[in-house]
């Protein structure tokens, strides 16, 4: 399930950074050839980015080339101390994700969609925006429940 789920998801980014490009691209395109800068490029090219930036973060969880620091010394470490550091990470992880983007983030998404709030150029609202905010938390609570059973079954150890 979590090689589907990194397929579909390495798509998704693809496209949406293929049509951000092209739409950055018409932006300048019609800014400086035309003379007549597109109205809602500039928009896009934003909820875009916020979109991809959420995303790839679940990707990246999900895919463990998230930043890690070290902080306890490898010294300190074997494997049984590295085994429990990597389960209380990705419960904190999973946490954090449940309740700052899913529940957070779904509470903005409630929020901004009763409120009828939206963008002013494009003219949607603002809730699909902020949507990506409780899809990436499912996608890093997934993900980090993953590496968690992997973790208890000895397929992966490390705390990175």
């Amino acid at each position: 399930m979590k090689r589907m789920l990194d397929n579909i998801l390495e798509k998704v980014l693809i496209a949406l950074m293929a049509i951000m490009t092209l739409n950055v691209l018409w932006q300048v395109f019609s800014r400086y050839v035309l003379n007549a800068p597109s109205s809602f490029t500039d928009e896009l090219a934003r909820y875009l980015l916020i979109w991809i930036g959420m995303l790839g973060a679940a990707y990246a969880t999900g895919k463990r080339m998230h930043l890690a620091i070290s902080l306890i010394p490898s010294k300190w470490m074997n494997l049984y101390r590295e085994r429990i550091l990597g389960k209380i990470a990705a419960f904190l992880v999973g946490l954090f994700a449940l309740l700052v983007l899913v529940i957070g983030g779904g509470r903005l998404v409630y929020l901004t969609y009763y409120l009828e709030q939206k963008s002013p150029a494009l003219e949607i609202s603002l809730a699909y925006i902020y949507m990506v905010l409780p899809i990436s938390g499912v996608l890093i609570i997934i993900y980090s429940i993953s590496h968690f059973k992997n973790v208890v079954s000895h397929t992966e150890y490390s705390i990175k």
